[in-house]
């Protein structure tokens, strides 16, 4: 049997008040000077200063980028990192969801191996341990502060790239629930369903294993249980703090399992029509997992079981379909948009959309691989 490998941030930091021992865990590190990696929104909004306050009270120096966007482009990479290079900064801080974590993990992995971030689509493709890298979550969904996954979008080419790489994983992450308080419920429900879409991909996909499958499970049953209640108020502390915890657990799953086609077809939208990513993955994770339910039935017995329905008796197809049946609902309930209608693209260029899913690294992790009219009949369900 294959080696297992499991990678994981050597520090990790969960739930409310942890922010308050970030600059404690920097002072331990040795760090000295910080590249504080977010965006706009949260700088302005002051969710930025909450985490350089534990800095300044510890007298440990700062640079502050905050030109992030979503869907992190090749160009910001590279801005980031000459702000490393000329302010000699010895580590990253990043603050916020998927984007700034997947930038400040770009801006790391070019700060120790040098090139073009692109030289670096692929797997384990780079030769030197990153930047020392904090990740500080603000959004419970991606999990991009826990895993060896990052995202850029090349501008060039309208392409997410997608880098797995064991030597960008973060040495800290911080998971304070307090810092989620304030998030929309739009970006509470986008972010929550894209954590249920990597636990369904972990579990479904063949490089799951029992320690992947016993977490990703685990986050499932969570994410059902308070996404909905997180969405209807946002000030709910203890749905804050169990989406923390199942994010957590699912981040550890996916990194190591690995993902999946939803994932595949999501990056596609995201790179040519910049897309919300989390959103895209909830409208495509029924259709495709229906699929998948031909290929993987007893997977979804599982899933079936641990969403509480009776399975004894029943036939796979049964089990399959309630899975189904109760992602959508759970869609349904948080207010996902059903169309790419309503994202604003009306005539979506489907022959790109497939060729690109069809080349995305996440597509063979898959349980079957879609032929590139199934592709396109997927896409078709969602326009």
């Amino acid at each position: 049997m294959a080696t297992k490998f499991f990678y994981v941030p050597q520090t990790n930091l969960l739930g409310q008040g942890c922010i308050q021992d970030l600059g404690d865990e920097v002072l331990a590190l040795g760090l000295k000077k910080a590249l504080v990696v977010s965006d706009h929104f949260l700088n302005e909004t002051g969710l930025v200063k909450k985490v350089t306050n534990q800095l300044t009270k510890n007298n440990i120096e700062f640079t502050l980028f905050t030109e992030v966007t979503p869907n992190p482009t090749c160009a910001q990479v590279n801005k980031g990192l000459a702000l490393v290079q000329s302010e000699n900064c010895d580590f990253i801080i990043s603050i916020g969801g998927g984007s700034p974590q997947d930038c400040a993990s770009a801006i790391s992995i070019l700060a120790t191996n040098g090139g073009d971030i692109r030289d670096y689509e692929g797997v384990h493709l780079s030769k030197q341990p990153g930047l020392p890298t904090i990740a500080v979550n603000t959004t419970a969904g991606t999990s991009a502060e826990l895993t060896i996954n990052y995202v850029i979008t090349d501008e060039d080419r309208g392409v997410k790239m997608v880098m797995v790489d064991k030597n960008s994983v973060a040495k800290v992450s911080v998971n304070d629930p307090e810092l989620m308080v304030s998030k929309p419920a739009d970006l509470t429900a986008a972010t929550g369903m894209d954590a249920l879409t990597h636990a369904v991909e972990a579990i479904v996909t063949p490089g799951a294993y029992p320690v992947t499958d016993a977490m990703a499970l685990e986050g499932v049953k969570i994410i059902f249980d308070y996404l909905p209640k997180a969405v209807a108020d946002g000030s709910n502390i203890e749905a804050r703090e169990q989406m923390v915890y199942a994010t957590f657990l699912i981040g550890f799953a996916f990194s190591n399992a690995g993902l999946g086609f939803v994932h595949a077809m999501a990056h596609q939208l995201g790179g040519i029509y910049d897309l919300p990513h989390g959103v895209c993955n909830a409208m495509l994770l029924p259709i495709v997992e229906r699929e998948n339910t031909l290929y993987a039935p007893k997977k979804f017995r599982v899933l079936a079981e641990k969403l509480g329905f009776a399975v004894n008796g029943k036939s796979n197809q049964e089990c399959g379909q309630f899975v189904i049946d109760q992602i959508k609902a759970l869609s349904e309930t948080v207010g996902i948009p059903k169309s790419l209608k309503e994202l604003g693209v009306e005539d979506p260029d489907l022959e790109k959309l497939a060729d690109n899913a069809l080349k995305d690294i996440c597509a063979p992790g898959n349980p079957f691989m879609p032929t590139k009219a199934q592709t396109i009949a997927m896409f078709k369900e969602i326009l």
